[in-house]
């Protein structure tokens, strides 16, 4: 049941890990983080008339509806004067997001190190420490992006508080898809990490069961070489005395406590004494 356990923590620490790496490495890349409208309300029929339309990542600005409708910049220069933006607020709102850019980054090399280190103790589960090790990175790359989101949350929040009432204006924004992979990154990440500290105290648990005491072994001499200690077996138990033994030993001490034996002359040999 134990080793059961083990192999369903391993199979699952691994899996988790490579999800949450594969998630926010493709949310990184891509630029469906936010999707932001901005237009007119027409006086006549009280319908809205987009004037400009944008999705944005953390690396670029792709915009698809407007006069830029079509054209992609990068996010450090799209503050170009021929960009045609509706209101200020909303290169307010592109500027102040790239606050939340080096989270991600350090949150993927966080989880590329603790993939690389988790698969090292799954394939060699010998090295105890590997699992703890590879479970806290996991928990800091995910605390890492966590960190992140909350500031580009934070940031588009604060624009959109300050934006100027009016009832002519038209504004909407909604987070798109590739946030979405990154929320589930985190989770994801912060489970592989739970299991693989979990998985370390297991194994750490079973070697100290397994572990013989320290006073039962004793170093066994190989055939290589003349000392070396690094085979070990079990000392001999003391056995009791068993009553053949003990037979044993009486039968000794009573042959080695009996009289000589008397050496008598041969016939004709006889001496006489005078009387």
């Amino acid at each position: 049941m134990s080793s059961c356990s083990s192999r369903a923590l391993t199979l699952l620490s691994s899996v988790f890990g490579a999800c949450g790496l594969l998630l926010v490495g493709i949310a990184v890349s891509t630029d469906y983080w936010l999707y932001m409208e901005e237009g007119v309300v027409l006086p006549q029929n009280q319908s809205t008339e987009v004037r400009m339309a944008l999705h944005a990542g953390l690396w670029r600005v792709c915009f698809f509806a407007g006069r830029e409708k079509g054209r992609c910049v990068a996010s450090e220069y799209f503050l170009e004067p021929e960009i045609n933006l509706v209101t200020e607020n909303t290169e307010n709102i592109l500027k102040t997001v790239r606050a939340a850019t080096p989270f991600p980054m350090v949150s993927l090399f966080l989880v590329f190190t603790a993939f690389v280190i988790s698969n090292v103790g799954h394939i060699r589960p010998q090295r105890t420490l590997l699992a703890f090790v590879s479970g806290i990175f996991f928990i800091l790359s995910g605390l890492s992006l966590v960190v992140g989101l909350v500031l580009y949350i934070s940031s588009i929040n604060d624009e959109v508080m300050n934006r100027p009432s009016g009832s002519e204006q038209y504004f909407q924004y909604r987070y798109g898809w590739s946030f979405a992979f990154a929320a589930s990154s985190f989770l994801l990440k912060e489970g592989a990490g739970v299991m693989s500290v979990y998985l370390f105290t297991k194994r750490y648990a079973e070697e100290e069961l397994y572990r013989a005491p320290a006073g039962l072994l004793r170093p066994r001499l190989s055939a290589c070489s003349g000392l070396s200690g690094q085979f070990l077996q079990p000392r001999a138990w003391p056995r009791a005395r068993s009553p053949s033994d003990a037979s044993s030993d009486v039968s000794i001490q009573m042959t080695q406590n009996y009289p000589p034996a008397i050496k008598y002359p041969q016939h004709g040999h006889l001496s006489t004494s005078p009387c």
